[in-house]
């Protein structure tokens, strides 16, 4: 069951790219919690999510020489997710439809992945710390990052084109 969990139900055995595919598949999920409950309930499942997304990884890779299996992707939700707080929040603050902030849905993902994939500094050292929560957050600091460069490139629009 944990290993269902952590390939978020198969996702992350799709090729090639399984954490972009995780990634990609975040977003109707985190799209689906904002509409049932704004960004307070996406809050709180981006919480759960990497809380309980440590004891998951723990047991999907026990006895694996394999630090970090590409298939394991509930770390990607949870990243993804953070990476999403600007436009959830935006979204809310400004009282109009989640979606019609797509280019933050779009910068989110793109950033997320950047910093996924480049591990830039504390990414880079979270990712080296091994064990399930060097896997879990790499991702979690990553997501902080999108999130920061997704605030600041909204931002931006809003004071150059609005």
């Amino acid at each position: 069951m944990s290993r269902f969990v952590a390939t978020l139900f198969g996702v992350g055995l799709i090729r090639p790219a399984p954490g972009t595919w995780g990634s990609l598949a975040a977003l109707p999920l985190f799209w689906c919690l904002y509409v049932a409950g704004d960004v307070w309930l996406t809050s709180l499942a981006t919480v759960l999510v990497a809380l309980g997304g440590v004891p998951v990884i723990r047991a999907a890779t026990a006895g694996s020489a394999e630090k970090d299996p590409g298939e394991i992707v509930i770390d990607e939700v949870a990243g993804q997710w953070i990476a999403l707080f600007p436009v959830a929040y935006g979204a809310s603050f400004a009282g109009v439809d989640v979606l019609a902030l797509w280019p933050g849905w779009v910068a989110g993902f793109v950033f997320f992945r950047l910093f996924d994939i480049w591990k830039p500094w504390l990414v880079g050292r979270a990712d080296r710390m091994g064990g399930a929560w060097g896997v879990m957050l790499d991702d979690l600091v990553a997501g902080a990052f999108a999130a920061l460069a997704t605030f600041f490139l909204g931002a931006v629009w809003h004071v150059v084109f609005m």
